[in-house]
């Protein structure tokens, strides 16, 4: 492994602890992380969600992310409140690792960004 991989990583292991401190649980994965940034980003509160609206939980999640880096742009907030975002730049061609590791990277930045903490 890289040290840069290596340094993700704690950084990741940082991230998660910090989430357990603010939520009282910790996510399991990326997965799980995604889903709270979809929740915070959505801002009706934490309820009870379909399967459904998880998933797209995790899509908006992933759209807010990956919008920093140009990818996506929010297109607008239909009538429920639920934000629409809109792809605006190419996506890399990556494998399953490398995607998850360029979402992580985006993850731990919208962290810094939104709630102005260093991960280090």
């Amino acid at each position: 492994m890289y040290k840069k991989d290596l340094d993700l990583e704690k950084r990741w292991s940082k991230l998660l602890v910090g989430i357990q401190e603010l939520v009282g649980k910790k996510p399991a994965d990326l997965n799980g992380v995604l889903f709270l940034i979809g929740v915070q980003e959505l801002g009706q509160g934490n309820k009870t969600f379909t399967k459904e609206q998880k998933q797209d939980l995790m899509h908006i999640a992933i759209c807010k992310v990956l919008s920093s880096a140009g990818f996506y742009e929010l297109d607008y907030i239909d009538q429920d409140g639920w934000p629409h975002w809109k792809l605006v730049g190419k996506l890399p061609h990556f494998d399953v690792l490398e995607q998850e590791k360029l979402l992580k990277l985006h993850v731990l930045e919208y962290f810094e960004q939104e709630f102005e903490i260093e991960i280090k």
